[in-house]
């Protein structure tokens, strides 16, 4: 059962093209939740920058299927992906989210020596989501 709102604008085109311009390393796949095909553009250079083109055509599309997988909720979705990609090793990420005791672990060990800062890029979308999905129904019961 879904309970997200379909309409939902929860991630940013305008992010997934910033992020594209890195694409060639997969950033721009992560965002959108497509992480297996993330890896395979980092290993490869983005399919040998075939792929990496092909998906400035594609964003779009990424961005209404993210918006439709994922919960919107009182977490930014972009401003937390800014705060992974560019703070990840000091666990400010985790700080927004709450997550105090890895928020400190991570600011103490560089983001666990960056395996999880990397294990953060495979689920930051699903964290989100779990995250807005406890709220809903933590409001629901007092309704």
């Amino acid at each position: 059962m879904n309970y997200h709102n379909q309409s939902a604008n929860t991630h940013s085109v305008v992010m997934g093209y910033i992020l594209w311009i890195f694409g060639f390393m997969g950033a721009h796949r992560f965002y959108f939740g497509r992480q297996l095909t993330g890896l395979l553009w980092f290993f490869t250079g983005g399919l040998f920058l075939v792929g990496w083109i092909v998906d400035l055509f594609l964003i779009p599309s990424l961005d209404r299927k993210a918006d439709y997988n994922y919960t919107a909720g009182p977490l930014d979705y972009n401003v937390l992906w800014i705060l992974l990609t560019f703070l990840g090793f000091f666990g400010v990420h985790r700080f927004f989210m709450g997550k105090w005791l890895t928020g400190l672990l991570y600011l103490c060990t560089g983001g666990l020596l960056g395996i999880g800062v990397v294990y953060d890029f495979f689920t930051l979308n699903e964290q989100i989501n779990e995250y807005h999905l406890k709220e809903m129904h933590r409001a629901a019961r007092y309704y």
